[in-house]
């Protein structure tokens, strides 16, 4: 069974534009690795410029295995790079009943 997740990426000073070059290779290379679904993610920012993608793991094994691939890896030194992680909670959005967020296109 897939897992759904929401992911939060706040850029980091000046890597906005980096950030969604990473953000546009995470899905083909996660699928690349056999690692999530064939659902597209949905990508979108926070008032504050937080992006936030919302993506579907195939399994918790999926998620696991990602740890010790390689391409996974490479790929999220890329992230730590251009951005912190942050918890939806932590976006003013993320307090609100309906939140609502800019469509972004990757």
């Amino acid at each position: 069974m897939g897992v759904f997740v929401i992911a939060c990426f706040r850029p980091r000073p000046g890597k906005d534009a980096e950030l969604l070059d990473v953000v546009r290779d995470h899905l083909p290379i996660l699928r690349s690795q056999g690692l999530v679904t064939d659902r597209p993610s949905y990508v979108m920012r926070a008032d504050d410029g937080t992006i936030v993608e919302v993506f579907e793991w195939k399994s918790a094994e999926a998620i696991e295995a990602a740890h010790s691939n390689e391409a996974v890896q490479q790929l999220w030194e890329r992230f730590e790079a251009t951005c912190e992680y942050e918890p939806i909670g932590s976006l003013a959005e993320g307090r609100e009943l309906f939140p609502g967020f800019e469509p972004v296109d990757v």
